[in-house]
């Protein structure tokens, strides 16, 4: 099958360029129709488009000279293609998937339009939202070893491929494994695959990087679909997976993790997802990308099993889940991303940073290697612990950084009453800032140390000069922290 795909070009770019990018466009929105009429006379490639994207019929002579040299005996006996003597179908899902550098094909099962029923309890689940989101969240700097917690069809343990010497990945599921085992055959790949729950399988075992699209659906404890839920009740297995997970990385090494949590009444949510972490020796970072409410999430997730809310059915199923989070004080339900860090050396006596940021605001950058350069420059605040070493820095701003004044009309012409210090890329963050602030900022340009240019401007506004660095230089590991002000001799080794 792999040199029937490659000498008709089904892969990413090859779909691209026989679909042209409306049609393209057309099918990422779920509309086949303009890519049907785009591959019509397309020959091999229009047959394999047609049979796997968009889960036409096609008759047993395309499909022989589309999968030679595979039989097409083959493809039947071993569940790639179903159907009659005339006219054959798709048996799973069998897509390109890319990204900048590498493509791949990925098998996992139809999903309930393209079999028109519901899928069942085993539903390998194909490459969704959700997986995209991992991928484009998870750093990919070269490490030795990876392991992948539930890889489902495999696509976080193809991507880790490109940037470790070795990958682990497990599953629960033992029709998930079949399928990731085909997917990795299929890209000639070697990817060690381990049947068990959680971390069960690699006991005793550390790693340097770990990856891990869980089982997130938050409610009552019940498994409908092995993909989605975990049986445990509530946010459970988004706990357990990050309080096992430091045990089994590296000293410095990174876990990376899609979550959901609960918002309860009376609750602050930081502080859950904060106690689920050890007291010393790992550095987190929580990112909420979404809050939903109870009724909309029940109803999200309903209409994803292909259960009508409206039918009697599903006024059961939601009622039973409503009132579960009710009988839990339930307010919301947050999910996104979190980074994990064993932190190198004595890591069980070391200080974590922990920090829970609610950045549901819009923005394209992948915080994959935003993640990265957060963990670097925790790093770095470890290492200048006091005072007299933060003033002692000399610090830039980095380039992608802006600062916008927003003023009013006043007796005197316009008067500015914000200043907002915006970082453009990455997640877009904001601090306001006062005038004297914005000054220091000014000066920031790898020249004078911190301490130099505080004492300038305590002298130029006559303000006391320990009063500004006492309230400079929380500001200052903030600003550090998100990016937007650096050490001029760079971090990590990097100049900036």
């Amino acid at each position: 099958m792999r040199a029937a795909f490659l000498e008709h070009r089904y892969d990413a770019d090859g779909v691209l360029d026989a679909l042209g990018p409306q049609a393209h466009a057309a099918l990422g929105r779920g509309e086949p129709e303009p890519a049907r009429r785009a591959v019509a006379d397309a020959g091999a490639l229009g047959t394999l488009i047609r049979v796997f994207l968009l889960g036409d019929t096609a008759t047993a002579t395309e499909l022989d000279a589309a999968l030679r040299p595979l039989p097409l005996g083959d493809a039947v006996a071993n569940g790639v293609l179903t159907g009659t003597a005339d006219r054959l179908r798709a048996a799973v899902d069998i897509r390109p998937h890319a990204d900048e550098d590498s493509s791949w094909w990925v098998i996992s099962d139809l999903d309930s339009g393209r079999i028109g029923d519901r899928v069942p309890t085993d539903h390998v689940l194909g490459i969704g939202q959700a997986s995209h989101s991992l991928v484009r969240a998870t750093t990919r700097r070269p490490v030795r070893s990876v392991l992948d917690v539930g890889t489902g069809c495999g696509v976080q343990a193809l991507h880790a491929t490109r940037h470790a010497e070795r990958v682990t990945a497990t599953d629960v599921a033992p029709r998930a494994l079949r399928l990731a085992a085909a997917t990795f055959r299929l890209n000639q790949l070697d990817v060690e695959l381990l049947p068990g729950e959680w971390f069960t399988p690699v006991a005793r075992r550390r790693f340097d990087q770990i990856v891990c699209n869980p089982p997130f659906v938050v409610g009552p404890p019940k498994v409908d679909y092995v993909y989605r839920d975990s049986g445990l009740a509530g946010d459970d297995a988004s706990s357990l997976v990050i309080r096992q997970l430091p045990g089994f990385l590296n000293p410095g090494g990174i876990g990376q993790l899609l979550a959901s949590w609960l918002h309860r009444t009376g609750e602050d949510w930081a502080d859950r997802v904060s106690s689920w972490l050890p007291s010393s020796g790992v550095d987190a970072w929580f990112v909420q990308r979404d809050v939903a409410d109870p009724g909309l999430y029940v109803g999200t997730w309903l209409r994803d099993a292909g259960i009508d809310p409206r039918s009697a059915e599903g006024r059961a199923k939601a009622g039973a889940w409503l009132d579960w989070f009710a009988a839990n004080d339930v307010e919301g339900i947050g999910f996104g991303f979190v980074t994990l860090r064993r932190i190198a050396g004595d890591s069980d006596g070391a200080a974590s940073s922990v920090v829970c940021e609610d950045l549901r605001h819009a923005y394209d950058d992948p915080l994959g290697a935003e993640a990265a350069g957060w963990l670097d420059r925790v790093d770095w605040l470890r290492t200048v612990p006091t005072s007299d070493e933060l003033l002692a820095t000399r610090f830039v701003v980095a380039d992608s950084v802006v600062l916008e004044r927003i003023a009013e009309p006043s007796l005197d012409g316009w008067r500015t009453t914000i200043n907002r210090l915006h970082r453009t890329d990455g997640p877009g963050w904001r601090h306001e800032l006062d005038e004297l602030s914005s000054a220091l900022l000014a000066g920031c340009r790898g020249a004078l140390p911190l301490g130099d240019l505080l004492a300038l401007l305590s002298a130029a506004h006559d303000e006391p000069l320990t009063d500004l660095v006492s309230a400079t230089l929380p500001a200052v590991r903030e600003l550090v922290r998100h990016g937007m002000l650096l050490p001029a001799d760079g971090i990590g080794g990097q100049a900036d």
